[in-house]
């Protein structure tokens, strides 16, 4: 899967994020749907993480692409683009704490009322909008990992 074929949010999401090896990659029909009512099961897997991770902690990307030991960050964000709605989709990030560009005010929201970490932005940055603060907010799974399988 390219770059190119990836929504333009999600190119911009994962610009940070180093592409996985090929031998690393889920094929593209495990993260495509095969009909409108499919849910692929890779992208069940990725929200499935999505949902274990607790209000006011994140995971990156790359986070998620380890602990299911498949695809890497861009295909988590494929997924989290195309399916995430349904699930706490601010809980998964950029690995720099930058808010989704398009959605930084609904995940701010979210992040507020969860008590996430935060680092107030500069005067100097653009729109003055917070990041994440990584070292505070991460969350490696430890708490909850003993029912994943």
């Amino acid at each position: 899967m390219s770059e190119e074929s990836l929504p333009h949010d999600a190119r911009l999401e994962y610009a940070d994020a180093h592409p996985a090896s090929a031998d690393a990659l889920p094929d593209s029909a495990d993260v495509l749907p095969e009909s409108a009512d499919a849910l692929p099961e890779y992208a069940e897997r990725v929200l499935e993480v999505a949902e274990l991770i607790p209000p006011g902690r994140v995971m990156t990307y790359g986070d998620v692409a380890e602990w299911l030991e498949e695809g890497g960050p861009r295909q988590i964000g494929r997924v989290m683009a195309l399916y995430g709605g349904a699930v706490p989709w601010w809980r998964v990030v950029r690995a720099d704490g930058v808010l989704l560009p398009g959605h930084e005010l609904r995940a701010l929201d979210h992040y507020r009322a969860e008590g996430t970490p935060l680092r107030e932005a500069s005067r100097a940055a653009e729109g003055h909008v917070p990041r994440l603060d990584m070292r505070r907010a991460r969350w490696d799974g430890g708490e909850r990992a003993q029912g994943h399988t």
